[in-house]
């Protein structure tokens, strides 16, 4: 490519990105900043560079949210909230598929439909249907809750993605003396591993973010997550945006790190994926 090629579109396109980029940036830029500024600070200008990095913040904030308490509270509710979506959510998605009857296609309808409710109109049913089989402020009460709400976008994001499998591969893995469940486990899951990914990410980024159904359904300081914890430092008469801050930047750095790890799985597969023959 020639340099008279290059200016008049790449370099512009180069520093649009990078415009954009900037754009996105920016509210970190602002997280990271103020999260070191005492309350003072962030007050008078919160735009601006920290003079001095005020880091007794974190320490703070870790004793005040009590940190590791919420983190690990974080950590089992995604956690096995997502794997049991994944799970079921593969099985289920990749039964559909397979076996393209009236009732297959009448679940997945359901499923479907599923995603257009509002959780706003449902929220106080799902309360009192909570209180009624006990599952109200517990940890398994909340993993519960998330994996009826994610288990349609999982299904609908792997049912589209099984129809893309050849049920050859299947056919000769049965050949070869594979059961059923041993096809999918060893033939077909492996193959779902870009998409598994996809939505490990996207659930990953809702359910630890979530603020509004921990709120509805735990009420012990011990099972808070890190949203609940965060709101600890606004009230009627304060805000403490310094140990909130300081607060979201420690939280956000597990989901960060799993996304850049995660990543290059998607990459990999995409580049794997491409290449034929």
């Amino acid at each position: 490519m020639s340099r008279e090629q290059y200016f008049p579109r790449l370099f512009f396109a180069e520093l649009a990105v990078i415009a954009v980029a900037l754009v996105f940036l920016a509210p970190f830029y602002f997280v990271l900043a103020n999260s070191v500024k005492p309350f003072g600070a962030i007050v008078a200008n919160a735009a601006s560079f920290p003079e001095t990095f005020h880091y007794q913040n974190y320490l703070a904030a870790w004793e005040d949210v009590r940190f590791p308490v919420v983190l690990m509270n974080s950590v089992i509710v995604s956690t096995f909230s997502i794997g049991g979506m994944v799970m079921l959510g593969a099985m289920a998605a990749w039964r559909m598929v397979r076996r393209p009857h009236f009732v297959s296609r009448a679940i997945f309808i359901l499923f479907v439909a599923a995603m257009v409710i509002p959780f706003q109109s449902v929220m106080i049913p799902m309360v009192k249907v909570a209180k009624v089989l006990g599952i109200i402020n517990s940890r398994v009460g909340v993993i519960i809750i998330y994996f009826g709400f994610g288990l349609p976008l999982t299904v609908f994001l792997l049912h589209g993605f099984v129809k893309g499998v050849p049920r050859e591969l299947e056919e000769s893995a049965y050949i070869d003396g594979c059961t059923t469940w041993q096809s999918f486990f060893h033939v077909v899951l492996p193959m779902m591993r870009v998409m598994i990914v996809t939505v490990i990410i996207l659930q990953a980024l809702w359910i630890w973010n979530d603020f509004l159904l921990p709120a509805l359904v735990l009420f012990s300081r011990d099972l808070q997550t890190i949203p609940l914890g965060i709101f600890r430092f606004f009230g009627q008469h304060m805000d403490r945006w310094d140990l909130a801050l300081a607060t979201l930047t420690m939280g956000m750095f597990p989901v960060i790190v799993l996304f850049l790890f995660l990543q290059k799985y998607i990459i990999r597969g995409v580049a794997a994926g491409s290449v034929k023959g």
